[in-house]
C-alpha cells in the first residue's frame, strides 16, 4: 500500500478473483479477506466463451483469442494492485466444452496459477454461500443464471441444501432454440419441471443471482421509478414481476424503457433470462424475487473465512469499518452504540433484533460526513449511506440508516427526499427521527470525543419526567444548545424531558 495513504485499510492483505464465465470473464481485486468484502478494482469483459457451444461442442475460437489477451491484463492487473492471492475459477463453458481443457492449459500458463474448474454442484454451493453470506438471514432457493447453465439450490440459514444444475444459461438457452423464443419457451418450460427442489421453495423468497437478472431488475427498477438505485436487495413482488417478464420475453427489448442503461452485448439475452424466470416463478410460486449482488465469487471468498468471521454480521462490520475510515472518533461511535441501545430502553422503545442491528450501524456511520462543510454534511452523508455496499440489510434498513445520518445533521423534522422516506415505511421513519434526536442532543454534550457519553444517564423525576444527568465534574458542558435540542427530543418521543446537572440547574422540554 502507498506510504500516507489512509482511505484503505491499512490490516488488509489485497487479493484477486478471475471469473471465467460462459459470457463474462471478470477480475476483481478486492481490498481484503473480510466478511464484508471491499472491491478495489473491477473489469470485465463479454468475451462469449459459450457461444456456440451447442451445435460445435467447443469454445467459441474468436472468444478463446480475446481472452487469452485480456487474461494477460488481468493477471497485470492484480499485481498492479498489490493482490497477494489470485484466485481463478472456471465454470459451465470451460468444463464442458470438448476444448475446455486446452483451453484451460493455456489460461494457467498466461495467469500463473492454477484454475479451478467448478462442477455444476460446486458452482451451486459457491452461489449458495454468496446468498447466505450477504442476506440476513436467507430461506429460500438461490438461482444463479449464467451463459451457460443455471444452478438451483435451496438454502436456509447457513445451511446449503438439496440443488441441480440446468442447460439454460442464456448464451445455450438461445443456441438450443435457434433463437425462437417460442422454441426457448419450452425448452424452458420442460428442463425447470425437472427441478423439484422449487417445489419446497413455495412462498418463499428467490435470489436472483447474475448478470442477466441484475439487468432485468434495472430495467424493472427504471418502469416502477424506484428511489434506489441499489441492486443488492431490490425486491419485486410476484405479481409485479409477472406483468413484467411478460413483455420482456415478448423481445422488444428496445421499447423498454431504461433499456439505455444495459450493453447492447447483453440486450439480446434479456428475454430468454425473462422466460426462464417465468417458469421458475409458475413451478415455485415464491413469496417475491430478491436480487442478489453476490453470487460464486463472493460465496468463494466466504468459504475462506474461518467459522468465527463468518459469524460476523456484514453490515456491523462494514459500519465499523467505514467509521474507522472517515469518523472522528471510531471510540465515541462505538459509545454512541452503547448509550443509545440503553436509551431506548429506558424510553420504552422496544426493537426487534435487525431494528437493534440496524440502530447500531446508525451510530457507527454518524460522523462519517464531519469533513464536509456542515450545510452539506446531512445530504452527502445521506448518498453515502444509501449506496453504499452494504449487505446484510433490506432497502427499508438501508433508508433508515441514511434517513438517521440526514436528521442528525439537518433536523429531525426534515421534510426532504420524500420518496426516500416513504421507502423507509413510517415505523422506521419514527425511529430514525428518534435516535437523530438523541445523537443531536449527546454530540453537543461530547464534541464527538469519547469519554462523556457513558457518564451521561437518564433518571425519573415526579413519575413520568425524564432528566439527562450530567455529572457534576462536567457541568462545564451544560448549555443552552443542549437544552434545545432535548425539546427536539421531547418532541419526537412524546415525553416530558429535562437536562440536568447533578446538584445544580435543570431546564425542562416539553
Amino acid at each position: 500500500m502507498p506510504a500516507g495513504s489512509q482511505g484503505r485499510l491499512q490490516d488488509r492483505r489485497p487479493l484477486s478473483i478471475i471469473d471465467i464465465g460462459s459470457n463474462s470473464i471478470r477480475v476483481v481485486v478486492y481490498e481484503g479477506l473480510a466478511r464484508s468484502p471491499t472491491v478495489l478494482f473491477n473489469e470485465k469483459m463479454l468475451a462469449g466463451l459459450g457461444r456456440g457451444i451447442v451445435s460445435t461442442g467447443r469454445l467459441d475460437p474468436e472468444a478463446v483469442t480475446r481472452s487469452m489477451d485480456e487474461f494477460r491484463r488481468f493477471r497485470a492487473l492484480s499485481d498492479q494492485a498489490g493482490a497477494e492471492q489470485v484466485h481463478v475459477l472456471a465454470t459451465a463453458a470451460a468444463r464442458e466444452a470438448e476444448n475446455g481443457q486446452d483451453f484451460i492449459h493455456r489460461a494457467e500458463k498466461v495467469l500463473q496459477t492454477p484454475i479451478r474448474v467448478l462442477s455444476g454442484r460446486q458452482e451451486a454451493y459457491y452461489s449458495a454461500l454468496g446468498v447466505i453470506s450477504s442476506f440476513h438471514p436467507a430461506d429460500g432457493i438461490v438461482g444463479d443464471l449464467g451463459g451457460g447453465s443455471l444452478e438451483l439450490v435451496e438454502v436456509n440459514g447457513t445451511s446449503v441444501g438439496d440443488g441441480i444444475t440446468l442447460p439454460l444459461g442464456g448464451l445455450r438457452l438461445q443456441d438450443m432454440a435457434g433463437g425462437s423464443l417460442s422454441a426457448a419457451a419450452a425448452i424452458a418450460r420442460r428442463e425447470v419441471a425437472r427441478a423439484q427442489v422449487l417445489a419446497g421453495g413455495k412462498g418463499k423468497p428467490f435470489y436472483a443471482v447474475g448478470g442477466t437478472w441484475r439487468n432485468l431488475a434495472r430495467l424493472h427498477m427504471e418502469m416502477t421509478n424506484y428511489p434506489l438505485e441499489v441492486m443488492h436487495g431490490y425486491e419485486i413482488s410476484t405479481e409485479s414481476a409477472v406483468a413484467f417478464l411478460r413483455q420482456v420475453a415478448k423481445g422488444e427489448v428496445e421499447k423498454i424503457k431504461g433499456i439505455e442503461g444495459v450493453s447492447k452485448n447483453r440486450r439480446s439475452l434479456l428475454p430468454y433470462g425473462a422466460i426462464v424466470m417465468q417458469e421458475i416463478i409458475r413451478a415455485m410460486q415464491p413469496s417475491k424475487l430478491l436480487v442478489s449482488g453476490f453470487g460464486v465469487r463472493e460465496g468463494f471468498l466466504y468459504s475462506l473465512l474461518d467459522a468465527e468471521q463468518q459469524k460476523v454480521d456484514p453490515l456491523i462490520s462494514a459500519a465499523e469499518e467505514l467509521a474507522r475510515l472517515r469518523s472522528r472518533s471510531v471510540a465515541h461511535a462505538r459509545e454512541l452504540v452503547e448509550w443509545s441501545g440503553k436509551a431506548f430502553a429506558t424510553f420504552g422503545i422496544e426493537e426487534t433484533a435487525d431494528e437493534a442491528r440496524y440502530r447500531q450501524a446508525a451510530c457507527l456511520l454518524a460522523d462519517i460526513g464531519w469533513r464536509a462543510h456542515p450545510e452539506y454534511r446531512g445530504t452527502q452523508s445521506l448518498n453515502i449511506i444509501a449506496h453504499a455496499s452494504f449487505i446484510g440489510v433490506d432497502h427499508p434498513g438501508r433508508a433508515f440508516l441514511a434517513l438517521t445520518n440526514l436528521f442528525r445533521h439537518e433536523g429531525v423534522f426534515n421534510e426532504s427526499v420524500a420518496e426516500l422516506r416513504a421507502l423507509a415505511g413510517p415505523r422506521n421513519l419514527e425511529r430514525a427521527r428518534i435516535l437523530a434526536a438523541m445523537m443531536r442532543v449527546v454530540y453537543l454534550l461530547t464534541a464527538a470525543m469519547p469519554g462523556v457519553m457513558p457518564r451521561l444517564r437518564w433518571e425519573r423525576f415526579g413519575g413520568d419526567r425524564l432528566a439527562l444527568v450530567i455529572p457534576s465534574d462536567l457541568a462545564g458542558l451544560y448549555g443552552e444548545r443542549p437544552a434545545g435540542r432535548l425539546t427536539q427530543l421531547a418532541k419526537a418521543t412524546g415525553r416530558k424531558l429535562s437536562l440536568a446537572v447533578e446538584g445544580g440547574p435543570s431546564t425542562s422540554a416539553k
